[in-house]
């Protein structure tokens, strides 16, 4: 994979150099694969563990779209 590289000109010798982006991609876990996970591993932690993301971002995904963990593992 390569790394996308942008060029910036430094102001006190305008020089103009090769910058790589840094920074986190975004995860794109889709909310059915949270679900999923959440129904097999039953608590938010062992879910996060097994997509590979955080806690924070397994309630954001439930939180957009007006879910809760609890209605997921109980199934309704």
């Amino acid at each position: 994979m390569q790394k996308q590289t942008d060029f910036t000109t430094y102001p006190k010798c305008g020089a103009t150099l090769p910058v790589r982006r840094s920074g986190r991609k975004k995860l794109n876990i889709g909310v059915k694969n949270v679900c999923d996970a959440l129904r097999v591993c039953r608590n938010i932690p062992l879910a996060a563990e097994k997509l590979g993301c955080n806690r924070v971002y397994i309630y954001q995904q439930l939180g957009k779209r007006g879910m809760r963990s609890k209605e997921i593992v109980q199934g309704k």
